[in-house]
């Protein structure tokens, strides 16, 4: 058997992030930058005012007080949206809108509350100071200047900026598109009723969700057979529309195991005993022209999904243009005490609880077997135990990795380098570089 390290050095030294293409705004959601992005314009274009009040000279209010008003001519209104360039006479004002463009000649506006509302002459009761609620030219965002760094990961937010800066498109690291298939001839579709000897397809919704998770592309295939051609035959299919494709089952020392019998005549998936529970079974390696990866991951569902946490997961990021990993394990202490397989790094489900201020605390989440789905659905990370240790005593502290991306429980202690770097946890070097999705 080989170690957990050794198998996640392999995949995350093999792939890299997709190459970069140009998206319009509204396809790069979720996508990762490129290059920098630089403004065209600034921000905001225009002199503008943060207030309903009037524009006018500042000089021209001095004195200005409840018992003593400026009163002063308005020349007109000007209303957000209005593109007229008003120039501002001294000893007058304009009545302004949010957002309005502020006038010629005007260095402050006064909010209406500091006025008596006049249309065609208005009582100013404060003075106003120089710049008074003007939003100035350029304040926010300068032109030239950059805005968005490469590596920064797009949302809502930061495809606000790039459209407002005067950006339609952007170089962007693509999002991988990732097909799941699940193979197996006692596999029946999501909705069906099970005769004896058939199994629910779960695994592939199951994984398929996983990769959304991520904010990748996904899609799955379902009930392939368990026959060579088929096998071959689907996996060839996929590689015109995937950009890494994840299989589940198939994978084991049967005498059935389609996937393992194709995939290692072609010589470039490997496959291996990793020491770990669950998820034993593991293959990797890249098909076709395009060196697209493939994950086999066990049929067992527990061993799926904490083979695609473990491995396929970081891999998916790293082709974003991401860190393999976004988030760091924490520190929880054991509520009870269990055993840990010998020799192996165990991955088990647990739930995470917390109370005020006081440390994580997680328990086992029910039964811990690689088909026992009811733990799994209940679990909010998994908890690692080193291979030399065979022993959790309650009471004993334990790095959690949370699962679906998530830091597991609401007031997290999160790990930090000195607190990992003593610990013979299997992503442990990986985290160290984990700012840089290389």
């Amino acid at each position: 058997m080989i170690a957990v390290e050794e198998h996640l050095a392999r995949i995350l030294a093999t792939v890299r992030p997709l190459p970069a293409t140009r998206r319009a705004l509204d396809g790069a959601q979720g996508c990762v930058l490129a290059e920098d992005l630089r403004s065209r314009v600034s921000l905001p274009g225009f002199d503008n005012s943060a207030m309903d009040g009037y524009a006018l000279l500042a000089s021209d209010t001095e004195g200005a007080s409840e018992s003593s008003p400026v009163h002063l001519p308005v020349d007109g209104d000007i209303a957000a949206g209005d593109t007229t360039r008003h120039r501002l006479r001294a000893g007058h004002s304009f009545r302004i809108m949010t957002g309005a463009p502020v006038p010629e000649g005007a260095d402050a506006v006064v909010p209406v509350e500091q006025s008596d509302g006049g249309v065609v002459r208005v009582a100013i009761h404060h003075g106003a100071a120089h710049g008074a609620h003007i939003r100035a030219r350029g304040e926010d965002v300068g032109e030239g200047q950059v805005v968005l760094r490469a590596g920064t990961r797009l949302g809502p937010r930061q495809l606000a900026l790039a459209a407002a800066v005067g950006h339609g498109d952007a170089l962007v690291v693509p999002l991988p598109r990732v097909v799941v298939v699940s193979t197996g001839d006692e596999l029946i579709p999501p909705g069906s009723v099970p005769g004896f000897g058939q199994v629910v397809d779960s695994n592939g919704p199951m994984l398929a969700a996983a990769a959304r998770d991520l904010g990748v592309v996904a899609s799955r295939v379902g009930g392939v057979a368990d026959e060579p051609d088929t096998v071959a035959r689907v996996l060839r299919q996929q590689l015109s529309r995937a950009d890494a494709i994840v299989t589940t089952g198939g994978v084991s020392m049967g005498a059935y195991d389609a996937v393992k019998a194709v995939l290692s005549e072609l010589g470039t998936v490997q496959f291996d005993r990793v020491a770990m529970q669950p998820g034993k079974p593991q293959g990797f390696g890249v098909l076709g022209a395009e060196a697209v990866p493939v994950f086999t991951l066990p049929g067992n569902p527990v061993s799926s999904l904490v083979s695609f946490e473990v491995f396929v997961a970081p891999a998916l990021r790293r082709m974003a243009g991401r860190a393999p990993f976004e988030t760091a394990p924490v520190i929880a202490r054991a509520d009870e005490g269990f055993r840990s397989p010998a020799a192996k790094t165990q991955f088990a489900r647990v739930v995470v609880t917390s109370h005020d201020s006081e440390q994580l605390r997680v328990r086992l989440a029910g039964g811990q077997g690689s088909h026992v789905l009811g733990s799994l659905a209940d679990a909010h990370g998994l908890a690692v135990v080193p291979p030399e240790v065979t022993q959790v005593e309650a009471g004993d502290e334990i790095l959690v990795l949370g699962l679906d991306g998530t830091n597991p429980g609401d007031h997290v202690h999160v790990a930090t380098a000195g607190e990992t770097a003593g610990r013979p946890w299997f992503g442990a070097a990986a985290l160290t570089a984990a700012g840089s999705a290389g």
